[in-house]
C-alpha cells in the first residue's frame, strides 16, 4: 500500500501546534502524522507526548534551521510520498486526496502544492505559495497570484492545476525517492528559498512540479521571522544569489549576476530610505557573505551539473518580474506578457 507520511518540523511552535494539528489529524485519517522537534524549549514535546500520544514525534539532535531539520527528520521515514507542512497551517476537508492521485496517475510529477489562502484574510493568496510558484530569468521568485507585495484575492482564476517552476514549502507534497535523490533541500541555505533551489534541481532532473487548486490550505505566514525581520531579509538576498549561482548555466551566471547585484544594491539603498536602515544593511552583508561563501557553492554547484542537467527550462519567465512590476506596473500574474 502506497504510504503518504505528513511532517511538521516544530521549533516553539506550541501555540501553532494546540491551534492546527487538529485540523491535521481530523482531515489526513489514514495518513501517518509526525511531528519533527528541531531542540524546542517550550515544551512542545511534552505537550504532544501528553494530548497527542497517537502522533509520532521526531526529535532531532540539534536545531540547525529549517533545511537541516527536515533533512534529519525525513532520513527516518519510510513512506512513498512526504507532505512537508508548516505548523501554522489550517488543512481543509479533502486536502490531501486531489494531490494524491495526481502523484499516483502521474509518475512524471515530483512535487506538488495546494492552493495556498491566507489565514487571516481567507478571501486573499497567501504569500509563501499562492497559486504555485514561479522564477524569473534574474532568480526573482513570485507567485501565480503575489507579484512581491502584491497579492490577488482568489476569485477561483487558480482553480487549475498548472505546472509550476517550484512548489513552496509550506505545504509540500513530494515523492520521497526524488527528494533524496535530489540532495534534499540545502543545508546553508537555513531556511527561505531552499524548496526553490530544489525543485530547481528537480526540474533539472526532467521531472515536473506542480500546482493543484484542487485542494487548498490557509496559512499563517511569518511564524518564524517577520517579513520585516532583517534576519529574514538576509536570507532571502543572500539564498537568491546562491539560487542562481548553483543552478544558471555558467554564460547565464556570467551575464546574469552581475545584474542581479546591481538590481540588489538598488533594493538596499530603497531599504535604508524608506523601509528600515537594518534591512538595507542586511542586503549589503548578503551579499558579502555570499562571496565569501563562494568557494562552498562551487563545489555544490559541480556536484549539481554532475547529476543533473543544465539545461534551459520553459518554466522560467523569460522576462524581468523587476521591469514588469516597477516599470511597467504589472500587479496580476495574469498581466505578465508571457505567463
Amino acid at each position: 500500500m502506497t504510504q503518504l507520511s505528513v511532517v511538521i518540523l516544530n521549533y516553539n511552535g506550541i501555540d501553532y501546534l494546540k491551534k492546527f494539528l487538529p485540523s491535521v489529524i481530523k482531515y489526513s485519517t489514514g495518513h501517518e502524522i509526525i511531528v519533527a522537534d528541531n531542540c524546542s524549549t517550550d515544551n512542545s514535546v511534552d505537550f504532544l507526548r501528553t494530548h497527542f500520544p497517537e502522533i509520532r514525534i521526531i526529535c532531532n539532535s540539534k536545531n540547525e534551521g529549517y533545511s537541516q531539520g527536515y533533512n534529519e527528520a525525513l532520513s527516518q521515514v519510510e513512506s512513498d510520498y512526504y507532505v512537508l507542512l508548516n505548523s501554522d497551517i489550517e488543512v481543509t476537508e479533502n486536502w490531501i486526496t486531489p494531490i494524491f492521485n495526481q502523484l499516483e496517475i502521474d509518475r512524471n510529477v515530483a512535487a506538488v502544492q495546494p492552493k495556498i489562502l491566507d489565514f487571516n484574510n481567507r478571501l486573499k493568496f497567501e504569500y509563501a505559495g499562492a497559486g504555485g510558484g514561479m522564477i524569473d530569468t534574474l532568480g526573482y521568485p513570485f507567485c501565480r497570484g503575489r507579484l512581491f507585495q502584491s497579492i490577488e484575492e482568489d476569485q477561483g482564476q487558480y482553480d487549475d492545476i498548472h505546472q509550476v517552476f517550484w512548489a513552496t514549502g509550506a505545504c509540500l507534497f513530494i515523492r520521497a525517492n526524488i527528494y533524496h535523490k535530489s540532495g534534499g533541500l540545502d543545508p546553508d541555505f537555513f531556511a527561505h528559498m531552499e524548496e526553490i533551489d530544489m525543485c530547481w534541481r528537480i526540474n533539472a532532473m526532467g521531472y515536473k512540479v506542480m500546482y493543484n487548486g484542487k485542494s487548498s490550505v490557509y496559512h499563517v505566514g511569518g511564524g518564524t521571522l517577520e517579513r520585516t525581520n532583517p534576519k529574514k531579509t538576509y536570507l532571502n538576498f543572500r539564498n537568491g544569489l546562491s539560487l542562481l549561482y548553483k543552478n544558471y548555466r555558467v554564460w547565464e551566471v556570467i551575464f546574469k549576476l552581475p545584474i542581479r547585484i546591481a538590481l540588489d544594491i538598488v533594493a538596499s539603498i530603497k531599504f535604508m530610505l524608506f523601509d528600515g536602515f537594518k534591512n538595507g544593511l542586511a542586503v549589503l552583508q548578503a551579499h558579502v557573505d555570499f562571496v565569501f561563501e563562494l568557494p562552498v557553492n562551487f563545489k555544490k554547484r559541480r556536484v549539481s551539473k554532475r547529476l543533473f542537467k543544465p539545461v534551459k527550462l520553459k518554466v522560467i519567465y523569460t522576462g524581468s518580474l523587476v521591469w514588469d512590476y516597477y516599470i511597467r506596473g504589472v500587479r496580476k500574474y495574469s498581466d505578465l506578457n508571457n505567463q
